[in-house]
């Protein structure tokens, strides 16, 4: 199935993996790009030599194209993306808009730029600045999200750019893909569904506690960093929902004291990543604190296997899955889905039976 996704990145499928932090690593990027759609390694977790290892590993693993997904608004984006540049990687993507200036020199070294966005300003912004495409979330999707439907947001992108759009928020299957094409999507992007993947490093309980969600066990909070999340419920939800500002504060510096181990930040530098992720919002300092380092809450479920104790973040889609297939038979699924969908709707209604003797329209 060749798109402009296809034809712009070079994958076999119109499929996107997200760039998913301590999730999206060597291991199922590699799958996924194996299984021809396009796998997209997360570094806001990682060090800056992390990255390089982890973008060697994954070249060790598939000779097929993947990217790298970047925090715009990080100190060190700049080495990020000489990472991507000198070690040749396909795509470059971003949870937030990036400079003109990352643009350009992203561009000129011939790699794909392709930004996240949650509203039709922001696509028309980045497109005028010269990315390469967008991806577009909708509400339905995990993590930091609008409030906006895919199915409300994705024909708006899609009517006012000139460049491939991709649909994310709410996409598991062959049918979500069809259904965003016709909107006039190049493709989609999934997250939860990887993640609940055989080839996901996310601990077995943790990836049980998702299977046994269902739709409203998703919820979307902003108790966390102070924008939009959506995420499982969990204990750790449920108390910073009740929590008052002080252990709020309390518990922000006990984690940003735990990341700055982990990343090799400093004080300073965490401080200064958690204020431009404010966005221009009224956060109060623990918010700041918890927005700089909410890694290492994630941390705790998706790596250390404490689902009580960290946050999960999630689609609601995840109500909807059953399963935990490889990458292969996942894209292998959506595709054959996604095929036989399209024949459906393209086969020609059956004709009317010929009237037999005696039919009279009347009924006499």
């Amino acid at each position: 199935m060749r798109t402009a996704l296809t034809e712009l990145t070079g994958v076999r499928h119109p499929i996107v993996q997200t760039g998913m932090g301590w999730v999206a690593g060597p291991r199922l990027v590699s799958a996924t790009a194996n299984a021809g759609a396009l796998g997209i390694l997360a570094s806001a977790t990682m060090t800056v030599e992390q990255l390089r290892a982890a973008v060697r590993e994954v070249k060790s693993r598939t000779a097929a194209p993947f990217g790298v997904n970047l925090r715009a608004d990080a100190g060190d984006a700049r080495d990020r993306v000489r990472v991507i540049i000198d070690e040749g990687v396909r795509v470059a993507s971003f949870a937030l808009a990036p400079s003109r200036e990352l643009i350009a020199e992203l561009k000129d070294a011939g790699v794909v730029v392709i930004p996240s966005i949650g509203a039709r300003r922001h696509a028309e912004k980045v497109a005028a600045w010269g990315v390469d495409a967008v991806l577009v979330q909708g509400g339905e999707g995990g993590g930091h999200t609008g409030e906006v439907a895919t199915t409300v947001l994705l024909p708006q992108v899609v009517d006012a750019v000139d460049i491939p759009v991709i649909a994310a928020g709410g996409f598991y299957d062959g049918r979500g893909l069809v259904a965003a094409l016709a909107y006039g999507a190049a493709g989609v992007a999934m997250g939860t569904r990887f993640l609940l993947t055989s080839d996901s490093t996310v601990p077995d309980a943790v990836k049980a506690r998702y299977l046994a969600a269902s739709v409203k066990d998703v919820t979307v909070t902003t108790r966390v960093d102070g924008l939009p999340h959506r995420m499982l419920r969990t204990e750790l939800v449920a108390d910073l929902e009740k929590s008052g500002r002080v252990a709020s504060l309390t518990r922000a510096v006990r984690h940003a004291a735990a990341f700055r181990r982990i990343s090799g930040m400093g004080w300073r530098q965490m401080a200064r990543d958690g204020l431009a992720m404010r966005h221009g919002k009224d956060l109060t300092w623990s918010q700041v604190l918890l927005a700089a380092n909410t890694p290492m809450m994630l941390k705790s479920a998706m790596v250390d296997g404490r689902p009580e104790a960290g946050v999960m973040a999630s689609g609601q889609v995840t109500g909807l899955i059953d399963d935990l297939p490889s990458c292969a038979e996942l894209v292998d699924r959506v595709m054959t889905e996604a095929t036989k969908t399209l024949d459906h709707l393209h086969a020609e209604p059956e004709p009317e039976p010929e009237p037999g003797p005696g039919f009279s329209p009347s009924g006499d």
